[in-house]
C-alpha cells in the first residue's frame, strides 16, 4: 500500500550517516543522493531524508513514528545497536511485545532530529 516515506532532518550529511548505519541491519542501503535528500532502500529507495535546515526538533509527543521491516529479531537487535552506535537513541529495548492480536519483536529508536523509528519482526511468522 506505501510505496515509499520521507522524513526531514536538519543536517543531511549527519543524518545520511546515522541512516546508513542504522538502516544497513535491515538490509537497506543508500542508492540515490541529491543535493537537498538521500533516498535508502533495497532495490529502489523506500525512504527519504530530505533537509530541513530550519525545522525544529521533533516534539516527544507528536505522536508520529514509522515502522519498518525486519526478517528476525537478530536484525531488530542489529538496528538497535547501530542505531545507537551512530548517535540516536534508544525509545524502546529491543524486546518480545506480545498483545490481544498479534506477537511481535521490535525496538525503537529515536535519531539525532527527534524522529521516532520502530524496526519490527513477527516470530512464528
Amino acid at each position: 500500500m506505501i510505496d515509499h516515506l520521507s522524513i526531514g532532518v536538519r543536517d543531511l550529511e549527519r543524518s545520511a550517516r546515522f541512516y546508513e548505519t542504522t538502516l544497513a541491519p535491515l538490509g537497506l542501503s543508500r542508492l540515490v543522493t541529491r543535493p537537498a535528500t538521500v533516498g535508502f532502500g533495497k532495490s529502489y529507495p523506500e525512504f527519504w531524508i530530505n533537509l530541513r535546515a530550519e525545522m525544529a526538533q521533533v516534539a516527544p509527543d507528536s505522536g508520529v513514528h514509522i515502522c519498518l521491516r525486519a526478517k528476525s529479531a537478530g536484525e531488530v537487535d542489529a538496528f538497535h545497536a547501530a542505531a545507537l552506535k551512530a548517535g540516536g537513541r534508544s525509545d524502546g529495548a529491543p524486546g518480545l511485545r506480545p498483545h490481544d492480536r498479534v506477537r511481535y519483536y521490535a525496538a525503537f529508536i529515536v535519531d539525532p532530529d527527534g524522529n521516532r523509528i520502530e524496526a519490527v519482526t513477527f516470530p512464528g511468522e
